[in-house]
């Protein structure tokens, strides 16, 4: 296989050019004609742990696929499951994680069906085990399974259990010593039948859960509305707002913490992505438009001691509108960030800009002051990004799983041939 180094100078509408240095490790080549690898809400699509990278994707025949390799080296080992999903619904994303012991959690193949939970047949091995439940409770209507690594190597596992505008999101969380899963919340945020949550989660560094979402009313996108906030600083088992004060759960409209109201029909986008700062102060990425333009902008939305603030990221000029229901081909990827201390990184893709890989980036994220550059010199059409969660927090090294997929509006598939699937190793 072969190494690709790029030296990319962006040339910019209305922003700074940023020159960074960054490195394509080709993996193997994958199903492309939907963005079921290159979804957001993959949670994790990479997973580094004790000096190896992980990584799942559906290959071209739509067969769960693993791979791994020593972190600096280029070379892969890949193994295909014996598990294939239904690649052409681009929900039916596939997530994995390590726990403490070293074995693979993967969940795989849900939009609204049974889940579907296998782990590692031992530490370290990329072959699959047998489909086996968690709990048995609630997994009938599975969609959007996600894991996240707890302190001490426990895992926690977030999904939505129900329909888009009538669905909650439920917790399991995983006992590296006993390996068994066991319920946090049947319903952490309830949509009382009527509406449901779409989230992003996030723990930081000090083990504290972050969990921010919108509001959706029916099934069609443009329903989303307003933005909201909990945490939980004892694994998950009990809820607070940013200053402090417990939420009596389970979490609705009425008793939420509204980060920023967002009215319906703003083309507020769902499921984008959290980070925290070293005090773990939460930054939300994600995309609205403003009353007065017709325009949809990138923006953050953080929470300080002074209480929550938004600013806008992006000068984008292009118009677009998010109307009706599934998977949409939208000319702009849902963002993923990332914060050092003061700097912040935003990933995003934009047809403004061939639909490249791109990165905002700035010094001081309370300045406003951002600048923008291409990580990529071709374009990835579907894609969104997803990052190697595990290796930013340990060692603040920015990796992003990239693919170049199509998309048809609403469910359908556009054909093409199988794409590489790469890992963008980002030098900062």
């Amino acid at each position: 296989m072969v190494n690709f180094r790029y030296l990319l100078f962006a040339v910019l509408l209305s922003m700074p050019v940023v020159s960074s240095a960054q490195k394509l490790v080709p993996v193997a080549k994958a199903y492309s004609q939907t963005s079921v690898n290159t979804a957001v809400f993959r949670n994790n699509s990479l997973v580094t742990h004790k000096g190896w990278q992980y990584i799942a994707f559906y290959d071209a025949d739509g067969y769960l696929t693993l791979g791994k390799r020593k972190q600096g080296k280029d070379k892969w080992q890949i193994e295909r499951s014996q598990y294939r999903g239904k690649v052409q619904d681009a929900h039916n994303v596939i997530s994995i994680m390590l726990d403490g012991n070293g074995y693979i959690h993967v969940s795989f193949d849900h939009h609204g069906n049974a889940l579907k939970y296998c782990r590692s047949v031992a530490p370290y091995s990329l072959k699959l085990g047998d489909l086996m439940p968690m709990t048995g409770v609630d997994e009938k209507d599975v969609t959007y399974p996600e894991f996240y690594y707890l302190k001490g190597g426990d895992l926690l596992f977030a999904y939505r259990s129900g329909a888009s505008g009538r669905g909650n999101l439920v917790m399991n969380r995983y006992d590296a010593k006993s390996q068994k899963w066991t319920r946090l919340q049947d319903i952490l945020i309830d949509g009382e039948k009527k509406r449901n949550a779409y989230w992003q989660l996030y723990v930081d560094g000090k083990g504290t859960i972050h969990v921010s979402w919108v509001w959706r009313e029916t099934w069609m996108v443009e329903t989303n509305h307003d933005l909201c906030y909990a945490k939980s600083d004892d694994g998950g088992k009990t809820w607070k707002r940013s200053d402090g004060s417990l939420y009596q759960l389970p979490i609705n409209k009425d008793n939420a913490e509204y980060a920023c109201i967002i009215p319906q029909n703003s083309e507020l986008i769902n499921q984008t992505s959290m980070s925290t700062d070293a005090d773990g102060n939460p930054y939300i990425a994600t995309y609205w438009r403003s009353a007065d333009s017709d325009v949809p902008q990138y923006r953050v939305v953080w929470h300080d001691a002074s209480g929550w603030h938004n600013q806008q990221v992006s000068d984008r000029k292009t118009p677009f509108t998010l109307k009706g229901g599934g998977t949409k081909m939208i000319p702009v990827a849902r963002p993923r960030m990332a914060v050092d201390g003061n700097k912040a990184f935003y990933i995003v893709r934009d047809a403004e800009r061939g639909s490249k890989v791109s990165m905002y980036y700035t010094d001081d994220i309370h300045s406003g002051k951002w600048q923008l550059s291409d990580l990529t010199d071709f374009t990835v059409n579907a894609w969104e990004p997803s990052i190697d969660s595990e290796l930013w927090k340990q060692k603040r090294r920015l990796q992003i799983f990239v693919q170049n997929t199509m998309q048809g509006d609403g469910e359908k598939t556009v054909r093409t041939e199988p794409q590489m699937v790469c890992v963008l190793e980002v030098e900062k």
